[in-house]
């Protein structure tokens, strides 16, 4: 779909809970994303824009300098699709080809390296994807047979390969298949097959695989008691799943709310958030969450301590309030802070970004 003239809003504070956008670059926004404390932007005409935090060269302009303007990724056109981890980028082209920039600790960059890389390079062995998805130092992807691939860092067994062994190339998770979505949080990760129900690995010390227990596992569980789901988002050490009804269930750590079920106590099985409906859109950041509802209308709820939620104050929410002064949203994007793009092709961001600009 294209849209109209955006504008981008850049924080030049530490803690902001009011919600701000002003001209910054004119083109049309088609995706958002976020990492720990940078965004990324993909413009209609296939070209990446990105700004904030850029130590490991996750802006992917070539330097390891901090922007406080959007600045255009070169070297890289094409691009169908962003995901962003805690310090590291990835764009998939629409040849079929990912590229990534960034953080390459656990090799999650995939050119069979652990060595930064302030620009694009090439993922290796990857052709025909179709999504792609991050952790925060993993990423997964998704060929056009169904099958997922993935790559990183591995400690906790969030690649689902059997193993704890870091991949510096993507390997195929064998015993996945028919997978149409996928995500990634802290440690852990989240398929969504065909079938509407929702596969999980990795780290499990608070519930995050929703298999009913605190047990890591290296390969992909089934989550317990839940069918009909049509899109899924993982935070850092929690999990969220659509259904089909337009309710939201949630699982695993619970401690500033990030499960909107009222409580602070962590759950090993999914929950449905209560008060919210006709929600057609998740998004899920490090500690806190956003739901895109039907009518356009944005609600938030866990950890606000920098007003990551939007709603005018920094008191973490158990329980979804509405988003202030934020209407007409068609996309959400968060990390330890949040991006919303609106209908009218304007895009709004709010909260910690956590450095000085």
């Amino acid at each position: 779909m294209k849209r109209n003239i955006f504008m981008i809003f850049i924080i030049t504070f530490v803690h902001v809970i009011t919600l701000s956008s002003v001209n910054a670059i004119q083109n049309e926004t088609i995706q958002i994303a976020t990492g720990c404390t940078f965004s990324l932007v993909l413009k209609s005409d296939g070209t990446v824009w990105a700004w904030g935090e850029n130590d490991s060269g996750q802006l992917g302009n070539g330097t390891t300098e901090n922007r406080s303007m959007p600045v255009k990724v070169p070297g890289i056109d094409h691009v169908t699709m962003l995901s962003a981890g805690c310090s590291h980028s990835l764009a998939l082209k629409e040849d079929g080809t990912v590229w990534a920039w960034g953080n390459n600790y656990s090799g999650q960059l995939g050119d069979g390296t652990t060595t930064n890389k302030s620009s694009p390079v090439q993922v290796n062995v990857l052709a025909n994807i179709v999504m792609i998805a991050s952790g925060h130092g993993h990423n997964l992807a998704i060929k056009n047979d169904g099958t997922v691939w993935t790559w990183g860092n591995n400690y906790w067994g969030q690649l689902g390969d059997g193993t704890k062994i870091d991949k510096t190339n993507p390997v195929q998770i064998s015993n996945l298949s028919n997978v149409i979505m996928i995500d990634g949080g802290s440690a852990h990760s989240l398929v969504l097959k065909d079938d509407g129900t929702v596969w999980t690995c990795g780290s499990n010390d608070v519930g995050q695989l929703g298999d009913g227990t605190t047990t890591d596992n290296t390969n992909f569980v089934q989550v317990n008691n839940l069918s009909h789901i049509r899109m899924i988002s993982s935070g850092q050490c929690h999990s969220l799943a659509l259904k089909e009804d337009g309710s939201i269930w949630a699982w695993g750590f619970n401690y500033s709310g990030q499960l909107g079920d009222g409580t602070n106590i962590d759950k090993t099985n999914p929950v449905q958030v209560p008060g919210i409906s006709h929600v057609k859109i998740l998004a899920a950041g490090e500690d806190h969450n956003f739901a895109l509802k039907v009518d356009g209308t944005v609600w938030g709820w866990g950890e606000n301590y920098s007003g990551q939620i939007g709603n005018g104050t920094n008191n973490d929410l158990n329980s979804p309030v509405e988003v202030v002064g934020l209407s007409n949203v068609s996309m959400l994007a968060a990390g330890f802070h949040s991006l919303a793009l609106k209908n009218d092709g304007t895009v709004w961001v709010w909260a910690y970004i956590g450095m000085e600009y």
